[in-house]
């Protein structure tokens, strides 16, 4: 571990040089690429001269301690080398965490889907329940949210619904909500009070710029039809809405919010662009597995990964076995002890294959 950490600061000192050359400050690209390097490792870097100059004051005490014949002075060092002590072991273990590698997207911003799925109207309910969730999630956090597709159903609920949410390491956050969120209640539409189970699907996508991934323009269609559902006079006068499929995968992409069909075609695009580089990131997780399990890590969008008990009060995240009881307050937007404890249970499983 020291050797990697000796590897890290030195690179760090080459970056602080090469960040300040005018040079390279000319490069943009090159300058921003290197100065978010610089900046990923300094964390890193600073708790390792931390715990340097800790061990030095350990040795330096522990030196005057054999040394020393004044009872007050080695009394002193006595103290001074245990603090140093019981602090080396502690910036260790931090050291240890920092050094996990991080994943590349957890700053990028996301497209959310979430769909209907066992379960009819219900299951079209819940979804419109769980973007409820996410949009309050959002407001705490004061990411922004944009619609990019919807297919409402007559009750209120969502047939499906894709959003896009900007801001600071939201993929960070969001990434571990991928996966199929299962709720037991009893209907509004059931006159017997009896409990029903519905699924409701939910995919995080991280949002991925053209030099990320690159489209042939000849392997997509095109198609422009009127947009249904809410919207204003112009639904369903125009050919607005956008829907472009990527003929090698199959894969469709679709906008129909936006008024003007160039600004459609531009959000399908990232749609598109996004859904592809899932398969991609998939097929290297993959291999990663292979290497190591996180089971919180996983992101398969079949998996049953939280069940919500609306008799019990309950959500219980089936991945790490947690369960809070604050139905009301989590569908509110209060996901953080989750995310949270999620977080928490990939890390350490992530420490487990670094070792």
């Amino acid at each position: 571990m020291f050797q990697k950490l000796d590897d890290v600061e030195k690179r760090y000192e080459e970056l602080t040089i090469k960040i300040s050359d005018p040079e390279v400050i000319a490069k943009t690209n090159e300058w921003q690429k290197l100065m978010k390097e610089h900046s990923d490792m300094t964390p890193i870097v600073e708790k390792y001269r931390e715990y340097k100059k800790i061990e030095l004051n350990y040795k330096e005490a522990k030196e005057m301690l054999e040394s020393e014949t004044d009872k007050e002075m080695k009394d002193l060092a006595e103290v001074e080398m245990l603090e140093a002590k019981e602090k080396l072991p502690e910036i260790e273990e931090e050291l240890k965490f920092l050094l996990i590698p991080k994943d590349p997207d957890d700053d990028k911003n996301v497209i959310c889907e979430i769909r209907g799925g066992a379960g009819g109207e219900e299951a079209a309910l819940f979804a419109g329940t769980l973007f409820r969730m996410y949009s309050m999630y959002s407001e705490r956090k004061h990411w922004k949210i944009e619609i990019l597709n919807e297919n409402e159903t007559g009750l209120g609920g969502y047939k499906e619904v894709s959003f896009m949410v900007t801001g600071k390491g939201v993929y960070s956050r969001l990434k571990f909500e991928s996966g199929v969120h299962r709720v037991q209640r009893v209907p509004d539409t059931e006159s017997s009070g009896r409990i029903h189970t519905s699924t409701s699907t939910v995919a995080v996508l991280p949002v991925v710029e053209d030099v990320e991934i690159e489209i042939n323009p000849s392997d997509i269609k095109m198609d422009v039809y009127r947009a249904s559902g809410a919207g204003g006079q112009h639904v369903n006068k125009t050919s607005s809405a956008v829907r472009l499929t990527h003929i090698p995968t199959g894969i469709v992409a679709e906008c129909q919010t936006e008024r003007s069909q160039l600004q459609n075609r531009e959000y399908a695009m990232r749609l598109l662009r996004s859904r592809l580089y899932e398969i991609e990131k998939q097929k290297r997780d993959s291999e990663l597995a292979n290497e190591r399990k996180s089971q919180v890590g996983s992101g398969d969008r079949s998996e049953k990964i939280r069940t919500y008990n609306y008799p019990q009060g309950r959500i219980t995240d089936h991945r790490i076995g947690l369960s809070i009881y604050q139905m009301e307050d989590f569908l509110n937007g209060n996901l953080d002890e989750m995310i949270d404890s999620l977080i928490a249970a990939d890390r350490a499983e992530r420490l487990k294959g670094e070792e």
